[in-house]
């Protein structure tokens, strides 16, 4: 048993969680992929001037995603989390290539909800794959390579959408681009390795063995197994009901997860992503501009979040992340104050939703995705992040929809000041429920966490 003084090698890992990583950049692509082109594919596609319209575009994605994130954890577990990546990424490719050469709004909506679909699959099976897959010891810096991924996904489709306006018909290039790294993760995952913990629990000890070995290196492999073992209490698979998440002893995790992501949500972050641009442009800024800056800061905050995972741990960057975002916030109601001179109030309101987006990326965006599938216990983990994920789509989809209505309704120093409070109440939360999980074996965690019969 000595051998565990050492960590694995994160590299052995590396390659398989770069693979299923690809996942999150196709979700920030799609994300952002109808950001700049939506003017154009409304002119081509003939509801030019519909908002309910476009407003469809953007939003017939996420409940395509809600559906998805539903059935997510039934798929992980029943077909495995290498089975599941290929099935999120076959809806994208038929999706993408409908929206890409279709002739009608129908069309363009019936594409991007199977893109959804796909959408809705990817967040859970890659959390559960990249927490399964890594070593304890680098557990929080591949959980942040979702994040960075998810950004670079949505940078990249910022820029494949600038030629837009000059040459005709672009748009549906931007969605055949999409269908390339969708293919590559079909392709790629057949050669990497299938969860141990996965195939631990559907009995099949010996391959999961095999892959320990492939993932941790040989010396790792008898300690990981044993590690495995204990938590194996004749919990059968098959035997998670719903119920049980609701209440009984799971029923506290799946609240901390799902307070979670709706406290992530809740914040205002996605309704700054999807609305960045018009509050820029109320400000003078040209939109690919905004989009450049709004990108820089999202990347460089999941940098700084990955560097610091396993030092300063999840809880950490939790707190310190929800409280910027409160001060953030807070600083855009004073742009909004009409005591503020014009120019002051510009770089208060451009600033202030900058560092907004920088303070999310370090933890409040990054963490809930790493954390959650860390404190799930393995047998009701996919179950649960599914609906833990259902919540946050259920939000993000609302949001979406209200945002703009609300900041006319409200105005933007009310609206801007309930987003902030909801991040205090995030503060606190966190003190209060959240355990720190860093540099713990997922078997550690379980035991900490759940009241022992």
């Amino acid at each position: 048993m000595d051998v565990e003084t050492t960590n694995p090698s994160m590299w052995l890992s590396f390659p398989h969680v770069v693979v299923g990583t690809l996942s999150s950049f196709l979700f920030g692509y799609h994300l952002g992929v109808v950001n700049e082109p939506l003017e154009s594919i409304s002119l081509d596609l003939g509801f030019t001037g519909n908002t309910l319209a476009e407003g469809l575009v953007v939003s017939t994605c996420l409940g395509g995603a809600l559906i998805g994130s539903l059935f997510s954890g039934w798929i992980a577990d029943g077909v495995g989390r290498r089975r599941a990546f290929q099935l999120c990424a076959l809806p994208m490719i038929i999706g993408a290539s409908t929206s890409a050469t279709t002739k009608t709004l129908a069309g363009m909506l019936i594409g991007r909800f199977l893109v959804g679909t796909g959408m809705g699959i990817g967040p859970s099976a890659v959390a559960l794959y990249v927490t399964e897959v890594s070593p304890a010891s680098v557990r929080g810096t591949y959980g942040s390579f979702i994040q960075i991924a998810t950004c670079l996904g949505l940078m990249v489709a910022l820029f494949i959408g600038i030629p837009v306006k000059e040459i005709a018909g672009w748009w549906r290039i931007c969605f055949w681009v999409s269908t390339i790294p969708a293919g590559f993760l079909v392709v790629a995952m057949m050669f990497c390795a299938e969860s141990p913990h996965w195939l631990y629990k559907q009995g099949r000890i010996a391959e999961a063995e095999a892959e320990f070995e492939r993932l941790l290196g040989g010396s790792h492999v008898k300690y990981a197994m044993v590690e495995l073992a204990k938590l194996d209490r004749g919990d059968d698979a098959d035997t998670v009901k719903l119920s049980e998440l609701f209440y009984g002893r799971h029923f506290r995790v799946v609240y901390i997860g799902s307070t979670l992501f709706a406290l992530q949500q809740l914040s205002g972050i996605n309704a700054v992503f999807y609305f960045s641009s018009s509050v820029f442009k109320s400000a003078g800024v040209p939109s690919d501009v905004a989009n450049a800056f709004i990108g820089v800061a999202n990347l460089s905050g999941s940098i700084i979040a990955m560097l610091l995972m396993d030092k300063l741990g999840r809880k950490m960057l939790l707190l310190w992340s929800f409280f910027g975002m409160a001060i953030s916030m807070l600083v855009q109601v004073a742009a909004a104050n009409t005591f503020v001179s014009g120019s002051a109030s510009l770089y208060l309101s451009v600033g202030g939703m900058l560092m907004f987006v920088l303070t999310f990326a370090l933890g409040a965006g990054p963490v809930p995705s790493l954390l959650l599938p860390e404190i799930f216990p393995s047998r009701i983990r996919a179950k649960a992040m599914a609906i833990c994920m259902s919540v946050h789509w259920v939000i993000n989809f609302f949001l979406g929809l209200l945002f703009l209505r609300l900041l006319e309704q409200l105005g933007p120093q009310l609206l801007y000041s309930m987003f902030a409070s909801v991040c205090m109440m995030a503060v606190v939360f966190v003190k209060k429920n959240v355990i720190e999980t860093k540099g713990k074996s997922l078997q550690e965690i379980e035991v900490a966490l759940l009241p022992q019969e």
